[in-house]
């Protein structure tokens, strides 16, 4: 529908152009009163001047987004990614006084596919933090479409969730043991009780030593260690003397996993 639109604004323009550039060439100065290139002959040229670079501006994806809350009809049904923002400037369009911006993304797909690419969205001026680099988002993409990609509003939590333990699990950033208790274990909170740094590191992520102090259902606690690789902004998160959100067997209480945003 929206490239209908506008390839119709375009034609519209492109008519009405013609249509004047014709009139103007073709009328007998005499037959017009002299105003071969003035008169009625005008109003379409005028007109599409007037609305089609409007119809153009309200259908860019990023605007289309932010009036129906979906996404693009090509995107819909594409593929679930995880982006990393990498830059954001402004495209110069705003909305109700919000901007639009252009989002850099490096993207993960769960079938290993790495790209750069990016995304543009109307974003709330108290937002934008949430689009710094480093920041993860699930994207929308293409197959053989790399080049742009659509931030995900369809609002499958489970899908997105899915699909970022797929990519954290290539690049050997969590285990599926560790998945596994994220699924089935028993959510409880813990107390940081000692903090230290293994010296290993992956890709900008260090390897953490956690002591936690957790807290079961019925009020008792207990004590255990987990190693887990965060992101440098994640760090503060863990902190000794924070409470974090933790999920844990019962059946083993060794096996524990940190139950921490994507976005510190």
């Amino acid at each position: 529908m929206i490239r209908t639109l506008r390839a119709a604004a375009w034609l519209f323009l492109a008519g009405s152009v013609g249509y004047y550039l014709w009139y103007g060439l073709t009328a007998d100065a005499s037959d017009s009163g002299g105003l071969a290139w003035v008169g009625p002959q005008m109003i379409p040229l005028g007109i599409a001047v007037s609305l089609v670079p409007v119809l153009l501006a309200f259908t860019k994806d990023g605007v289309v987004s932010a009036f129906t809350g979906r996404n693009s009809a090509a995107f819909r049904n594409g593929l679930l990614g995880v982006g990393t923002v990498t830059g954001t400037r402004p495209t110069g369009t705003t909305l109700n006084d919000q901007p639009e911006v252009r989002i850099e993304l490096n993207v993960r797909g769960a079938d290993g596919t790495i790209f750069d690419s990016h995304a543009k969205l109307v974003v709330p001026l108290t937002d934008l933090a949430l689009f710094a680099p480093g920041a993860v988002l699930p994207v929308r993409y293409l197959p053989g479409r790399t080049d742009r990609v659509e931030i995900d509003r369809s609002g499958d939590m489970a899908g997105a969730q899915a699909v970022y333990n797929e990519v954290q699990l290539q690049r050997g950033l969590t285990t599926r043991e560790a998945l596994e208790v994220a699924e089935r274990g028993i959510p409880a909170s813990a107390v940081v009780r000692s903090l230290d740094v293994t010296g290993a590191v992956r890709e900008e992520y260090a390897e953490l030593r956690l002591g936690l102090i957790v807290s079961r259902p019925d009020g008792t606690t207990f004590e255990t260690e987990v190693e887990k690789f965060l992101p440098p902004r994640a760090v503060q998160l863990v902190q000794v003397g924070r409470v974090i959100q933790v999920r844990y067997l019962p059946t083993d209480e060794t096996r524990i996993a940190l139950a921490l945003p994507a976005n510190a």
